[in-house]
């Protein structure tokens, strides 16, 4: 994945950023003992990049931008302090999933319970929601829909105010706690979809307009202001960024499908079309080896996101 920390082959961790409208953004770290804020150089096209062997899993870190303002990882994993504190450095590959046979269910089968974390259980956790899984199977339930869960400010929300769309709320537990919940779920023989929201950012906790302006375009207007760039320059990192989390949220957590909000407000003049570049990836990347369902809210009933050849594949 270009966006986010990676650990490279010799245990170095890279960072990286995109911030055309940057001159010298600087990586600080962070833990109980240390702080040390390095230099990120200049990779092109807008990315600044820092290779460091001083970063280690459980750390916290954050960009300094050249106004001094301290922004959160936009591709974070996780924000143990909430939207507006710094990135956690997770490893993706720390949990141990116990069902890594599950193959998904075909679209068939699928009665789908729409689920918001936060209200399901007592708990408004996670874990809370594992307790209850065995409810779900006795109702008939086969998918679970989760309401969104990327990180947005404060403890309460529906989930449609997302500003980190790569970390898991922390409300709700930590992102091991969220693929224990998926590897329950596939125990259970139930599929787990996952809400996203690609339209727009929610207004607080929202730093990209900071460094990277054209995020956002004035080609188009939603009902949140100005759209999400997915056809206007520069355009080309910000679909890389939401085709990438769609890849993340399927691979990395196992996710077995996702529901796609309000793709009416997604504006695109471009062919391939952003929702069809995402659906040839998500082929692309996992092929007949899993059931992966994506799932639009269109108010506009645009019926040519629906075709397919035979094969399965978008028909332009």
């Amino acid at each position: 994945m270009p966006f986010g920390p990676l650990r490279l082959d010799d245990g170095r961790i890279r960072f990286r950023l995109w911030a055309p409208a940057q001159r010298a953004p600087k990586l600080q770290i962070s833990d109980d003992r240390a702080e040390y804020v390095l230099p990120m150089d200049p990779c092109g096209d807008g990315w600044f990049e820092c290779v460091t062997n001083r970063a280690r899993t459980g750390q916290t870190y954050c960009f300094r931008l050249d106004s001094g303002l301290a922004v959160p990882d936009p591709a974070s994993r996780f924000q143990p302090r909430d939207a507006h504190g710094p990135s956690e450095l997770i490893d993706p590959h720390a949990y141990r999933w116990r069902h890594e046979d599950w193959r998904g269910r075909p679209w068939r089968e699928a009665v789908i319970y729409e689920l918001h974390v936060g209200s399901f259980s007592p708990e408004g956790t996670y874990q809370g929601v594992i307790k209850r899984l065995d409810h779900l199977v006795e109702l008939g339930i086969t998918a679970i829909e989760l309401m969104p869960v990327a990180d947005f400010p404060g403890r309460r929300n529906w989930g449609y105010d997302g500003v980190l769309p790569f970390a898991p709320d922390s409300a709700y537990g930590r992102p091991e706690d969220l693929k224990a919940l998926i590897d329950a779920a596939h125990a259970h023989g139930l599929m787990l979809f996952l809400d996203v929201v690609y339209n727009h950012f929610g207004p607080d906790g929202n730093y990209l307009n900071a460094y990277a302006p054209s995020f956002f375009t004035p080609r188009h207007h939603t009902p949140w202001g100005e759209a999400i760039n997915f056809d206007d320059d520069d355009s080309a990192t910000v679909r890389a960024y939401f085709i990438h989390n769609a890849l993340y949220w399927l691979e990395e957590y196992r996710f077995d499908g996702l529901r796609l909000d309000a793709v009416h407000a997604i504006r695109d003049d471009s062919e391939p079309h952003v929702l069809t570049a995402l659906a040839e990836a998500v082929r692309g990347r996992f092929g007949e080896d899993r059931h992966i369902h994506l799932v639009l809210e269109n108010d506009a009933n645009q019926a040519r996101f629906l075709t397919r050849a035979a094969a399965g594949q978008p028909v332009p």
